[in-house]
């Protein structure tokens, strides 16, 4: 198979010829007709995640069709259309028996744990536990926008921060999960203010259904502004690009009792920000995490897009080919790109 691998961090992606996966008892090996482009990716390609070893192919937001399954697979069979939780569970530990397989105690991750899907195809462990079957109405490149950015905002949004038709959410950060982010919570009725330093991301905000945009910019103090926008703080504020800055601005610029969810990755030099833990004990703010999302919880998801109440597929920005994956996801940190990129040819 074709694959894009990289022997170093940091260093090039080059296309090679490899041997494909092949299933081990419990496995679903998947032939990949689209993969997204995603900024945990670029993580992956600097060295950021202990989990990956050289060489190494990175992806995890993919879909495709059931190449083949092991002996122990019981609910797919071959050239069924499927997706995948980024973070897969093993499905007999404490937390998957919790209901909790995206923060499994065993997880695998394609494109972390093991190679990914910048390749003609992929292995997926315990695949009755984490395949998902798609709707013909949906897309293969749409259904790959989903796997890690939408999904894990879809739980962010709907889970973790609760949102309701009487919240005013923020959102920091208009990459694809903030986009993602700003859909779910603007269908579900909220009023939403996206921040970001880029006029054209602020514009597809908008587009995605934001109704206040500010561009942090133009503010000395964004949490101020934020405050004065959302007349005393908003409800639920959602960190989507992880950082230091705008993880401290989102829990910031909360009104008393209010929520900020993390799903943006704090990683590399934006390892371990400062919280503003005065405002936390003194708001009783509610801070929590947003992992990925369980496969058993994709049908109300894909129920949605579906109904024509999400619209993913808005969110997807670029089509690209594997050769030219290999020269984007270097400079995925530059933000150049509005709207999801996906890989959506596996040529050379």
């Amino acid at each position: 198979m074709l694959a894009a691998v990289f022997e170093s961090f940091q260093g090039p992606l080059e296309i090679s010829r490899t041997a494909a996966p092949v299933p081990r008892p419990d496995s679903a090996i998947i032939k990949v007709e689209a993969c997204g482009i995603c900024r945990s990716d670029w993580h992956c390609w600097m060295g950021h995640d202990s989990d990956v070893q050289l060489p190494h192919v990175p992806g995890h937001e993919l879909a495709g069709t059931v190449a083949e399954v092991g002996t122990t697979v019981k609910q797919w069979q071959p050239n069924a259309r499927v997706t995948v939780p980024f973070s897969c569970g093993c499905g007999t530990c404490q937390q998957c028996a919790s209901g909790n397989q995206q923060i499994c105690d065993n997880y695998t991750q394609p494109g972390f744990t093991h190679w990914g899907a910048f390749a003609e195809f992929v292995e997926i462990r315990h695949a009755d536990v984490n395949l998902v079957a798609l709707p013909d109405s949906i897309d293969s490149v749409t259904a790959a926008s989903l796997g890690c950015r939408f999904a894990t905002s879809f739980r962010g949004v709907v889970h973790q921060g609760r949102v309701t038709a009487n919240d005013i959410v923020a959102v920091h950060g208009c990459g694809g999960v903030g986009l993602s982010a700003i859909m779910i919570a603007a269908a579900l009725g909220a009023r939403v203010i996206a921040v970001d330093i880029n006029d054209a991301q602020l514009q597809k905000a908008k587009e995605c259904g934001a109704d206040v945009v500010l561009n942090a910019a133009d503010e000395s103090n964004v949490p101020d502004a934020m405050q004065q926008l959302s007349s005393g703080g908003a409800t639920v504020s959602i960190d989507a690009l992880g950082s230091r800055v705008t993880c401290f601005n989102s829990i910031a610029c909360l009104r008393k009792r209010g929520r900020h969810v993390q799903i943006g990755l704090t990683l590399g030099g934006d390892s371990d920000p400062p919280i503003p833990m005065s405002q936390v004990i003194g708001r009783e703010l509610e801070i929590v995490g947003s992992h990925g999302m369980q496969a058993f919880e994709y049908p109300a998801m894909l129920k949605m897009i579906e109904d024509g109440q999400l619209q993913p597929n808005k969110l997807v920005g670029e089509r690209v080919s594997l050769s030219e994956a290999c020269l984007r996801l270097p400079n995925l940190n530059n933000f150049s790109s509005v709207g999801a990129v996906v890989i959506d040819r596996f040529d050379v």
